[in-house]
C-alpha cells in the first residue's frame, strides 16, 4: 500500500477556522478490492462517503485514477444519486421526512422548530460543526409520522416540543 496522502481543508465555522485532513490512503482496500470490476462504481463511492461521511473531491481525483473512469462522469453519478454528499455533514445528521404522510401531519411545523432550534435550513450545518439538516422525500415510517432520523435513530410522532427537546439533549451530550 502506498503511504498515506493528507490533504487539508478549511472549512468557515463562525470566526475560527477548522482544519481536518483527509487520509486518502484509507480508500485504498476499497479501490484494491474494486477498482477493476466492471459496474462498481456506486459500490467505491458508497464505501468511501462510509469512510469520510461524503465525498471528498480529492477521492474522487483518486477514484477516477484506479478507476480510469472520468472525473466528470463519477460526480454525473455522485450528483445523480441523493444518498451521495459532495460536503462535509454534521456529527448528527437530521434527515426530516416531507412524504405525504409527514407533510399532513405537519412536518412542516417540525422543520421549522428545527429551524428556529439550531439556526440551519435545509442543506445547512451548524456553525458548530455538530447538526445538518436534510429534508428528504419519504423515510418510510408512514405509521410513526411525522418523523426525523438523526444518523442511525428514528425518531417519530414527532411535535415541536418533543423535537426541541431531542435536539437539546444531543447538544447536552456533546
Amino acid at each position: 500500500m502506498s503511504a498515506p496522502i493528507y490533504i487539508v481543508m478549511k472549512i468557515a465555522g463562525g470566526n475560527e477556522i477548522l482544519e481536518k485532513k483527509i487520509n486518502l490512503s484509507l480508500i485504498e482496500p476499497v479501490l484494491t478490492a474494486l477498482a477493476d470490476k466492471k459496474g462498481s462504481l456506486i459500490t467505491i463511492l458508497q464505501k468511501t462517503q462510509d469512510i469520510y461521511g461524503y465525498l471528498p473531491k480529492e477521492a474522487i481525483c483518486l477514484i477516477s485514477e484506479k478507476t480510469g473512469i472520468a472525473e466528470s462522469e463519477i460526480m454525473g453519478v455522485a450528483t445523480f444519486y441523493t444518498q451521495f454528499r459532495l460536503t462535509p455533514v454534521g456529527k448528527y445528521l437530521i434527515m426530516l421526512c416531507q412524504g405525504t404522510a409527514c407533510h399532513v401531519n405537519s412536518s412542516e411545523l417540525i422543520l421549522q422548530t428545527i429551524k428556529d432550534e439550531l439556526g440551519i435550513d435545509d442543506g445547512e450545518t451548524t456553525e458548530d460543526g455538530l447538526f445538518s439538516l436534510k429534508c428528504v422525500a419519504c423515510l418510510g415510517c408512514c405509521s410513526l409520522s411525522p418523523v426525523m432520523m438523526i444518523n442511525e435513530d428514528t425518531y417519530g410522532s414527532l411535535t415541536p416540543d418533543k423535537t426541541k427537546k431531542i435536539l437539546r439533549e444531543l447538544r447536552e451530550a456533546e
